[in-house]
């Protein structure tokens, strides 16, 4: 069955990337709505499908848009929470071009929707099952989606910074793991590339608590990580999110090496240019429990949460 939430949700919060507050209210939808957002700032309120086809390339974020250039970015980390609590319809009003960053995860998000419950819709769901192997490469980064019977992700980084170094973590997101294991994860990101951003007048809004900053071999930002290995599970989070914009659920399993937003994005591309490597499945009563989101309490949330 499909889910949406029991009443609207509302954050408030400072954008990145923009510098800019913004409000956003996440509200039920009904059946086959999908998720939307709606830009309540501009004349006629635009909407704009959260689609892998609506996805502008952009080197720090998702960015979603309408054929006139009306724009929300930064929605990675709440269409994580999203597909993670199992919420396949929604609403999204927000009051500017960018989702607000919060603390940089989707713990707040996950919360959010918890606390206010979810509501089963009379409507068969229907999931994207993955048929075939179907790999993109682009640079020194690669993506991978191949045939499972869930969705599982695999995520491998290497940094310079001896802070963040080589990591690899593999994880079923199933019986409501992506609560318990990512949504707390934070995004991150070194010292010199906010010098650097801040120059070109971006990141104005952001601060040691909406990210976790990196020099090197140390953690600037005070109190250090909430996990040993928290920069590749937020590349596992921000996968989530990405995949997302599928339209549906995926079963499939995921893997990345160095991949970052533009690559997860391409590999979407590829699957469904090739119709034999996928497939709509109306999900049915084992397909479902295997799905994100099934099981998660709010008792499964880290405490930062």
């Amino acid at each position: 069955m499909q889910t949406t939430l029991r009443s609207d949700v509302q954050f408030d919060g400072t954008g990145l990337h923009l510098g800019e507050a913004a409000c956003l209210v996440v509200r039920p939808a009904p059946a086959d709505h999908g998720i939307v957002f709606r830009r309540v700032d501009l004349p006629g309120r635009p909407c704009i499908p959260a689609l892998w086809d609506r996805v502008i390339v952009a080197p720090l974020n998702t960015r979603i848009e309408t054929a006139d250039g009306i724009s929300v970015s930064t929605i990675e980390h709440l269409m994580a929470a999203l597909a993670g609590c199992g919420i396949h319809n929604a609403l999204i009003d927000v009051d500017g071009p960018e989702v607000p960053i919060l603390d940089g995860s989707s713990a707040a998000f996950v919360s959010g929707f918890l606390q206010t419950g979810l509501r089963r819709l009379d409507a068969p769901l229907r999931v994207i099952e993955v048929k075939k192997p179907v790999t993109v490469e682009v640079g020194t980064a690669t993506a991978r989606l191949d045939p499972a019977d869930g969705l599982s992700i695999s995520f491998e980084i290497a940094f310079e910074d001896a802070a963040i170094g080589h990591q690899r973590k593999t994880l079923s997101l199933a019986n409501g793991a992506f609560g318990r294991e990512l949504c707390d994860c934070r995004t991150f990101c070194r010292a010199s590339d906010v010098a650097a951003m801040r120059e070109k007048g971006l990141a104005l809004g952001g601060t040691y608590d909406n990210a976790v900053v990196v020099d090197g071999d140390t953690i600037l930002t005070p109190g250090g990580l909430r996990r040993a290995d928290e920069a590749v599970r937020h590349k596992m989070l921000d996968a989530l999110g990405d995949l997302y914009t599928a339209g549906a659920p995926i079963l499939g399993a995921y893997s990345g090496l160095r991949a970052g937003h533009a690559v997860t994005n391409a590999l979407l591309r590829a699957l469904f240019a090739r119709p034999d490597a996928w497939a709509w499945k109306t999900c049915d009563p084992a397909t479902a429990a295997r799905l994100p989101g099934v099981g998660l309490t709010l008792a499964d949330l880290p405490a930062v949460a």
